[in-house]
């Protein structure tokens, strides 16, 4: 059916346009009312100041060290210092220059439909890349592998990755070396393992023996939390249950058909099958790591060289559309947005329960969880340790690995080591923050002596 009426839904109410009278659909009244927020002074400084915060969070992970240094250098040089470094220059003096700078205004950009990919898309509805000067087409995208052949191509120009993606494309793990950058990770949380409703009194893990599973895409979260959370329950993910990959809009297709047991999938292909009574959620993947990284936003390391104004302003349009996303009076409104067919293509309940966390878990009971999906636009570089180490402990890839140097030149943030050493201050060591997966704490500083620790790997 048209994605503006469907008079044959039991499930939704059938209006002729949307409830003022004025727009031809719930979305695009949706959008009209996110674009007015997002045109007022308050959204405006709030989001300048989002951009700013992230980026100063990003140089100090460690919030004592940026207090240390405000009071050795002072705000106005702390900002000039950070100017200089920033890793698209000055964000938001850039923001004021007229389009005639950018490099190319026309631009392609490629999407997975699941909601990891909110801003991204969402940024298309509400003019947000319009006005920065560009003319940006999101392309829905049938899978992971395409994504990454198109942007190998350079049929997209930029694109929404799985985080892991463009390590393993700058390494020439699965495909010809290529120097790819994640400029923002799209969201954090807002995956779940769902499994078949026959599985309901097989809850733990260890009983999971002989199960088949589905994930998007081999270099994913999706892949590296379920490996983990099943080897900590004692299985071999390789020889103990099957992983296949499975494009997320054929999950819940497989599910039905019984092809697999379960699934570590994006949203919104969880909350579906609970929508439509074929699965439940097992549990959440922000349960094993609150605040992981899934999806982000990034381009080639050529298009960044080639094109840094247009690429500003990409960065600028896509943390505009995270700040937005971070607010939770702002979620409803997104579901609206992001449901059309030109976008998720989705029930817009299913999309709203995964946003606003308050969904049904398929075994009769209804959870309130705000943060099931985030939208924290950093990119850690201890998040590309992690994903490196798990790389290699799955036999991704091989021989030793320079964790450092390989998170450092894809995930573009700039530490604060250049602008304290530039102050003769002490340098410590920026953007490695700890994180604990499954109560086992990370230390980036010792990723070899991380991966020794598991008891089921490759290497």
């Amino acid at each position: 059916m048209s994605e503006h009426f469907d008079p044959y839904d039991a499930e939704r109410p059938l209006m002729m346009g949307c409830s003022c009278g004025q727009h031809r659909s719930s979305a695009e009244h949706a959008a009209a009312e996110l674009r007015a927020r997002s045109e007022t002074a308050e959204f405006e400084a709030y989001s300048n100041a989002f951009v700013e915060a992230s980026l100063v969070k990003a140089l100090f992970p460690q919030d004592a060290l940026r207090r240390q240094f405000l009071r050795a250098v002072g705000r106005r040089s702390a900002m000039a210092a950070i100017a200089s470094v920033l890793p698209v220059a000055s964000l938001q003096a850039m923001a004021q220059e007229k389009s005639g700078s950018l490099e190319k205004k026309d631009l392609k950009i490629g999407f997975i439909p699941i909601t990891c990919a909110t801003p991204l898309i969402m940024a298309h509805p509400l003019g947000f890349y319009q006005k920065q000067g560009l003319n940006v087409e999101v392309v829905k995208t049938a899978g992971w592998a395409l994504i990454r052949d198109k942007m190998l191509n350079k049929e997209y120009d930029a694109t929404h990755f799985l985080s892991p993606m463009p390590l393993a494309i700058s390494m020439g793990a699965g495909s010809n070396a290529t120097p790819m950058n994640v400029a923002t990770i799209q969201n954090t949380n807002g995956q779940a393992i769902t499994l078949a409703m026959k599985h309901k009194d097989k809850r733990n893990p260890k009983d999971w023996k002989g199960f088949k599973f589905a994930v998007p895409f081999e270099y994913s979260m999706h892949n590296f939390l379920l490996r983990y959370y099943v080897a900590e329950a004692g299985l071999d993910p390789d020889r103990d249950i099957q992983i296949r990959v499975v494009p997320p809009p054929e999950m819940v297709a497989n599910l039905r058909a019984g092809n697999i047991d379960g699934y570590l999938g994006p949203d919104p292909f969880n909350q579906r099958a609970v929508y439509e009574e074929v699965g439940f959620l097992h549990l959440l993947t922000k349960d094993l790591w609150n605040g992981h990284p899934c999806c982000a936003f990034g381009t080639s390391t050529e298009f960044i060289q080639k094109n840094p104004n247009t690429f500003a302003a990409l960065y600028r349009a896509v943390l505009t559309s995270a700040a937005m996303a971070r607010e939770a009076k702002n979620r409803e409104l997104i579901a609206k947005v992001i449901a059309p067919q030109a976008y998720l293509n989705q029930p817009e309940t299913v999309i709203a329960q995964v946003l606003t966390g308050k969904f049904a878990d398929g075994l009769g009971q209804v959870k309130n969880v705000p943060d099931r999906a985030d939208f924290d636009p950093m990119p850690w570089q201890s998040m590309a340790v992690w994903m490196l180490t798990q790389m290699k402990r799955w036999g991704y890839v091989k021989g030793d690995v320079n964790y450092k140097q390989i998170a450092e030149k894809v995930f573009l943030l700039t530490d604060a080591k250049k602008v304290m050493k530039s102050l003769d201050m002490k340098v410590p060591d920026g953007a490695y923050p700890k994180f604990t997966i499954m109560g086992k704490p990370f230390d980036p500083e010792k990723p070899d002596a991380y991966l020794a620790s598991f008891a089921i790997k490759r290497t």
